[in-house]
């Protein structure tokens, strides 16, 4: 079935790229950020190809289907369309800055998780490359970075503007460490500007304001999922991704750990597991244990929302100008510095920051594995103690 302009608005996104057909070869590829690529598919010599066609709203429905016809064109006059890009385009490109940006973002791709990846490849092509990608790098100047800016501002997305310039800048320190240019004309850019106002995930760190919040979750009468999930997650205060996606594989109930590997930065993280949150797990273990998820969502395959948590807060009565799911992280960090006094490097690879050392070692997934035991068993006791008004 042909695509329309309503379904291409519309079109959901997933926790995966997923592919929706329109007619010719054509096809719209949508991220789960959101971003909608045009895709061309083809064979040629009697094998597969693919062309990239543009991303969607900035290449129109219409506008795809003009370049499909052009390619579909070349393909029955013998002309592979991928071959005649290169060909029309390989003395003015090589040094233009999609060239660049894209060399940047492969070299920088192992690095990088897959929904941050994709989110950069996103603004490069939504934002960046309509204005700035034929340009040379060379001649790219501080005047063309912020005209690329100025539709992102004039719609008061201030922080989406604030991160395609980190991006832009990224692409341009590429370019000087590649010998294209010798300055970077983004440097300038930021001033001009609308300053981002700093905002913090809503979190509750004051003693007596934790306590009536803990009541509240321990008598949640939803799901059992979502019921599970929120007594757990001030116990490992790990990010909300992780929580939600957390899997059975990755839990040893008998060790009372938790190990998996943090996605922002790849590394490993091991998680001791309190009695508390082992008491939670193993009550939970007969109703997803035989799925992949531990907190899996009422469709098969797939781990349960993120916003499964927010929405049981709110329906609570808890605001999100009060708490936040992520504000489990602060309310951890700062009770655990300031009520229980462990040291701060102990508590901060348990936030799986990066905490360099005497030796310069950023990370090291046992490093105070025996003091972040006790933290996380005392901190349970804690919040047990403070749920149950046993102390102050």
């Amino acid at each position: 079935m042909p695509l329309t302009e309503n379904t291409l608005r519309h079109a959901k996104t997933g926790l995966k790229p997923r592919s929706i057909s329109d007619t010719g070869g054509l096809s719209v590829l949508i991220q789960p950020t959101g971003a909608r690529w045009w895709r061309f598919r083809y064979r040629f010599g009697g094998k597969p190809k693919l062309l990239s066609l543009g991303v969607y709203p900035a290449v129109s429905l219409k506008e795809a289907r003009r370049r499909r016809d052009e390619a579909r064109q070349l393909v029955a006059n013998g002309v592979n369309p991928v071959d005649k890009r290169k060909a029309t385009h390989a003395d003015d490109t090589a040094d233009n800055f999609e060239t660049v940006a894209r060399e940047f973002y492969e070299s920088r791709l192992p690095s990088w998780a897959p929904r941050h990846a994709a989110m950069v490849l996103m603004r490069l092509e939504k934002y960046a490359f309509p204005t700035l990608g034929a340009q040379s790098i060379a001649a790219v100047r501080a005047q063309d970075i912020l005209a690329a800016l100025k539709p992102i501002q004039d719609q008061e997305k201030y922080e989406t503007a604030s991160r395609v310039l980190m991006v832009v800048r990224q692409v341009c320190r590429h370019a000087i460490a590649t010998g294209r240019i010798t300055g970077d004309p983004s440097a300038a850019v930021r001033p001009a500007l609308t300053p981002v106002t700093p905002t913090h995930f809503a979190a509750i760190t004051d003693p007596k304001e934790i306590r009536p919040f803990l009541r509240k979750i321990h008598g949640y009468e939803g799901t059992r999922v979502v019921m599970s999930a929120l007594r757990l997650a001030p116990l490992v205060f790990v990010r909300p991704g992780e929580l939600r996606q957390a899997k059975w594989a990755d839990v040893n109930l008998d060790a009372c750990e938790w190990r998996f590997v943090v996605s922002k930065t790849k590394t490993d993280l091991i998680v001791p597991l309190s009695e508390q949150a082992v008491a939670i797990l193993r009550a939970l273990h007969p109703h997803t244990g035989h799925q992949e998820w531990v907190f899996p969502g009422p469709r098969n395959g797939r781990p349960m929302s993120e916003n499964a948590l927010a929405a049981a807060m709110r329906a609570m009565g808890i605001p999100k100008e009060t708490m936040s799911v992520h504000g489990f992280r602060a309310m951890a960090r700062t009770c655990l510095d300031e009520q229980l006094h462990f040291p701060p490097p102990v508590i901060e690879h348990q936030l799986a920051h990066r905490v360099p050392d005497a030796l310069g070692t950023a990370y090291n997934r046992t490093k105070n594995l025996p003091e972040r035991k006790k933290m996380m068993q005392a901190w349970a006791d804690y919040l047990d103690a403070l749920r149950t008004e046993t102390t102050a």
